[in-house]
């Protein structure tokens, strides 16, 4: 898996010094089969992309992704009782199964979910009775004669239309939503609250989980990400600002305030400092395909549970330790509080995450081999190999490394995705999106 990519693709978005901060990519999701891609963006935009099937004439474009769908999903907004203004950015995309020909998703901003419809049409009725093919009514008493309206072709046509509304059920900032493996119902996390919803139902939402204390300050964490069991749909998580992670059972009650399993690595003592609390904080959390186990991320690492062992990981990957020096100044600079997501290939095999300098490390898990790529126009030429990349920590810096003094921090990948079945991943880095495919031996 770890073998090399090539990278040949990315995003038509504004560069350069006409980037507006309306641009930036803000999630990155594939279906179910893989063969869409849909980013959102701060702008409330969802742009989808569609993998074009591959040619014996032109083999070279084996996965190309091309634009197949734009639509503003949400729009500014402003709540005029508590004087607060509710920006349109995309937090999150989950797609639902393909049922039809036509495709759902939902996306949400910081208060609103939406279920979408992305359908064809490739043709027009044409031979109307009471209008003419101009659109204008005809005078019901100059109708002399019945006609049969027919289907005639047209150029194809693909409409995004909202279907459903789920709104005024967060009081604070929706940061995750996940489809149910039964999918009729999905679940939406805030900071303090886990509603779990039906599809076909917008007017009332169950309140599963509520953290909110009687008295606000003796807050002491929040909720982070949460997600359902990809086999199980009574089984979710939901993980916390303190590094803790906490399985529910709805079976075991309407309420899930009492978790069934409670996930949580013992801190040493030796490390601990001003940031532990900080950089223990869960960004991310996913079940594995198998849903045997799942994957946390945190500042700076990636670690992955076994469903049945709770009092520590099975797999722990560093990501860039060599920040832990530089704690104080991304305190300093807010990027401390960045939120990497992670993601698991098709097979569970190999796991993929974000880091600083359009960095982004992947490790396979049969090897233990990991690899540091970098998602840039500069070093990534159309369909050649990318090389991988080393940070150096200190002391003497070989030719091809960089040092850690010299990441730029404001440049990030903090979403990725991984195609369901191929070796296809997807990583936004700021306003650009990057596709990168396996090698072709």
């Amino acid at each position: 898996i770890l073998c090399g990519y090539r990278y040949f693709t990315f995003s038509i978005r504004t560069v350069g010094p006409d980037l507006a901060c309306t641009d930036i990519i803000s999630t990155v999701e594939f279906n179910y089969s893989g063969e869409l891609l849909a980013t959102g963006d701060k702008g409330g935009r969802v742009v989808i992309f569609q993998h074009e099937q591959e040619s014996k004439n032109r083999p070279h474009l084996r996965g190309e992704y091309n634009v197949y769908s734009t639509f503003q999903s949400h729009e500014p907004e402003f709540d005029y009782l508590k004087s607060l203004e509710i920006e349109e950015k995309i937090n999150k995309i989950r797609w639902l199964p393909q049922q039809n020909a036509a495709h759902f998703l939902l996306s949400t901003n910081d208060k609103t979910i939406k279920l979408w419809k992305i359908s064809e049409r490739d043709k027009r009725a044409e031979g109307y009775n009471l209008k003419d093919e101009d659109g204008r009514l005809r005078d019901p008493f100059r109708i002399t004669s019945l006609r049969v309206p027919v289907l005639m072709p047209m150029d194809l046509m693909v409409e995004a239309s909202p279907r459903r509304i789920f709104a005024n059920a967060h009081t604070y900032h929706i940061n995750s939503i996940s489809v149910n493996s039964d999918h009729e119902t999905y679940l939406s996390a805030d900071d303090l609250r886990i509603n779990l919803w039906h599809l076909e139902i917008t007017d009332r939402s169950f309140n599963i989980v509520d953290i909110k204390p009687a008295n606000m300050e003796e807050l002491t964490e929040v909720i982070t990400a949460a997600e359902c069991h990809p086999h199980q749909c009574n089984v979710f998580v939901y993980s916390s600002s303190k590094g803790t992670i906490r399985l529910c059972d709805m079976r075991a009650a309407a309420l899930c305030d009492r978790h069934s399993k409670f996930f949580e690595e013992p801190e040493d003592p030796s490390s601990r400092s001003f940031f532990s609390e900080i950089i223990s904080s869960i960004s991310d959390v996913k079940f594995s395909h198998s849903g045997r186990y799942m994957m946390t991320r945190d500042y700076l690492s990636v670690k992955v549970w076994d469903l049945n062992m709770e009092n520590r990981p099975v797999e722990t990957y560093q990501v860039h330790e060599y920040l832990r020096s530089k704690l104080c100044s991304l305190y300093e600079n807010d990027c401390i509080f960045d939120k990497f997501e992670c993601c698991w290939n098709g097979s569970d095999s190999a796991i993929m995450t974000g880091s600083y300098n359009n960095f982004f490390r992947m490790f396979d898990r049969n090897t233990r081999r990991d690899i540091t790529l970098e998602a840039s126009r500069e070093s990534s030429k159309p369909r050649a190999t990318l090389k991988p990349r080393k940070v150096s920590t200190g002391g003497k810096r070989k030719k091809d490394e960089i040092s850690v003094d010299s990441l730029d921090f404001n440049k990030k990948i903090l979403h990725t995705a991984w195609h369901p079945k191929d070796n296809v991943i997807a990583v936004a880095a700021t306003n650009n999106l990057y596709i990168f495919q396996d090698k072709i031996n």
